[in-house]
């Protein structure tokens, strides 16, 4: 036998399993409706232990790859039982009610809540995503988000991670917290310098003030001061800049961009200082109702995964089933819980897609905590 000879037997084969995968496809659905009106979960591990030990045991040597084709197929099957499940559900509905029409734009004016003072980096998002918005300012992230779900204001501006220093857990814990959604989210380039009054030198500095995150951007440059310089977290690096403009002292400067510098009339001491200069950090427009908008791309959520062995494994095969490209995995203890943790999870897809909508249901159904964020796009 040739090649040839070969991929035509391939292709004969190949036209069997279809046969035999649509047939078994076909009885996965009878099986998917009666575990419905049974109020049975349509995962059942030791069943699928049962089929996988089987096939190893017949396999032989191709023992790995059976074991490994045959857990696609179930893969497959689970996604394709949860997507026939057409049970209305609260979260259904409220995203549902929430896809806006092809021609909707995005509002750009309404009050914004933003964290710190004027001349924060998340004043350059809000500028960003609202140009005729009104900016109102609030002393910590948890003011944003009460501002935002009590109605106070229209939507909130709140950093989610920076590409050099990770998520900013604090705003991770607050989406657990409190009902609000995601709607749009931009990335800013950010570029520290290390700020004083004018005339202050690198030598006269003995305290430098600065939010935690851009401590943690400029750890490389912090250390080179020595242990002389002491380093004071703040809410926000603007604020930081006002405190050094209010102070009557000359031996303190602040980590802060170059506007807000401007802003408060100091002048840069040194420039560059990050650890890299290719140091983004994405921020989020939350708003009190979810509210989808054409070119919604993504999706975030959080939950938690029953207490059972392999759990995380069978979330994450849903996403594979249904051929979603997960963006981002994070794993946060759960305060006050005993090693408790909550999975976030950004995933490429929109709530349009009915297959994806059945994932939500599915996952909602079946996880102890289970919380849709928004389905939004990124702004450039």
């Amino acid at each position: 036998m040739d090649l040839s000879d070969y991929r035509k037997r391939i292709d004969e084969i190949d036209s069997q399993m279809l046969t035999l995968f649509l047939e078994r496809m076909d009885i996965a659905g009878h099986i998917a409706e009666y575990k419905s009106q049974n109020n049975i979960p349509i995962l059942n591990k030791a069943r699928e232990r049962e089929v996988l030990a089987s096939v190893s045991e017949r396999a032989g040597d191709m023992e790995l790859y059976a074991h490994r084709f045959f857990s696609n197929i179930m893969e497959i099957s689970r996604a394709y039982q949860a997507s026939l499940d057409t049970k209305s559900s609260p979260l259904l509905d409220t995203i549902r009610e929430s896809r806006l029409p092809a021609d909707a734009q995005f509002p750009q004016t309404g009050s914004i809540a933003v964290q710190g003072v004027e001349g924060a980096y998340a004043q350059v998002a809000a500028d960003r995503l609202f140009r005729r918005g009104n900016v109102m300012y609030f002393q910590s992230f948890g003011a944003v988000f009460e501002a935002v779900e009590n109605g106070l204001c229209d939507f909130g501006i709140v950093p989610v991670e920076n590409s050099n220093h990770g998520s900013v857990r604090d705003v991770y814990e607050l989406f657990r917290k409190h009902k609000v959604y995601i709607t749009r989210t931009t990335k800013v380039h950010i570029r520290h310098e290390l700020l004083g009054k004018p005339g202050t030198r690198l030598e006269d500095v003995k305290e430098i003030y600065s939010h935690e995150q851009a401590i943690g951007q400029c750890e490389a440059f912090l250390k080179s001061l020595g242990s002389d310089v002491k380093v004071i977290p703040v809410a926000n690096t603007a604020l930081a800049a006002k405190m050094v403009a209010n102070s009557n002292r000359e031996d303190v400067a602040s980590i802060s961009s170059h506007e807000a510098g401007e802003l408060y009339g100091l002048k840069p001491i040194t420039t560059g200082i990050a650890d890299s200069d290719n140091n983004y950090t994405r921020f989020a427009a939350i708003r009190r109702q979810p509210a989808v908008y054409p070119g919604a791309n993504r999706i975030s959520i959080c939950l938690t995964t029953p207490h059972s062995p392999g759990a995380l494994y069978e979330i994450l095969s849903q996403f594979s089933a249904l051929d979603l490209n997960i963006l981002k995995l994070e794993s946060v203890p759960i305060s006050g819980s005993d090693f408790e943790f909550l999975f976030y999870i950004d995933f490429t897809g929109s709530v349009w897609d009915e297959g994806t909508l059945h994932l939500l249901a599915y996952l909602d159904k079946i996880c102890d905590i289970f919380k849709y964020l928004g389905n939004y796009p990124e702004i450039h």
